[in-house]
């Protein structure tokens, strides 16, 4: 199975799910920038509930841009913010240390453009899961493809529609409840090197 995708930023476990079961991948970098999407955006979870991480870019809704000439706002310390908030929600879960070496360079160095960082970010998770796949990534948009299962609409961040998958643990469960489809970050740091085979084990997600 081939399958198109938006890369986002630390995407969301429906996108895990749809990646995972692939043989190949192909990531859509020809679009243009949309806002409120997972292009930009993730969800973590915190001590208070479901946490928005946002990159900032520098990006204006009057002048259409593609979404690979996007370039990121590096004026502002979202780096150490969003480290931060990662070391809030996640110190304490089983997994956190054994891929903290990995995960926090991505929030030292800079990247120029959001793409690149979010394909940065995408290639050190598929590194924590061992996972080898074949990705290419596309050079013309097309609104209708024939060659790959078309998972684009996954980008949407205001517009989710809900997935069923099944349960697992978080670290603060019991404060607030279950919270699906939150960024493959929430299940890796939980789920460890089960994470493969949870993501593999899972219906693919509904469009």
């Amino acid at each position: 199975m081939t399958v198109l995708v938006h890369p986002t930023y630390f995407p969301s476990i429906s996108t895990f799910v749809a990646i995972s079961q692939a043989k190949q991948v192909i990531f859509e970098t020809a679009d243009n920038f949309v806002k409120q999407t997972y292009r930009n955006r993730c969800y973590i979870y915190g001590a208070n509930g479901k946490m928005a991480l946002n990159v900032p870019v520098v990006y204006s809704q009057k002048n259409r841009q593609k979404y690979k000439d996007v370039k990121i706002f590096n004026d502002e310390n979202w780096q150490s913010r969003h480290w931060k908030s990662l070391l809030s929600a996640y110190r304490t879960s089983p997994f956190f240390e054994y891929y903290e070496d990995e995960l926090q360079p991505l929030f030292v160095k800079k990247f120029d453009t959001i793409l690149d960082f979010n394909l940065k970010c995408i290639e050190t998770i598929l590194d924590c899961l061992q996972l080898d796949i074949e990705i290419a990534t596309t050079q013309i948009f097309e609104k209708t493809v024939t060659h790959a299962d078309d998972f684009r609409s996954l980008v949407q961040a205001k517009k989710e529609i809900p997935q069923h998958f099944e349960h697992y643990t978080q670290v603060f469960e019991a404060k607030h409840g279950f919270i699906p489809n939150l960024s493959i970050l929430d299940l890796l740091c939980n789920e460890g090197p089960n994470t493969l085979n949870y993501l593999e084990s899972q219906n693919l997600p509904i469009l």
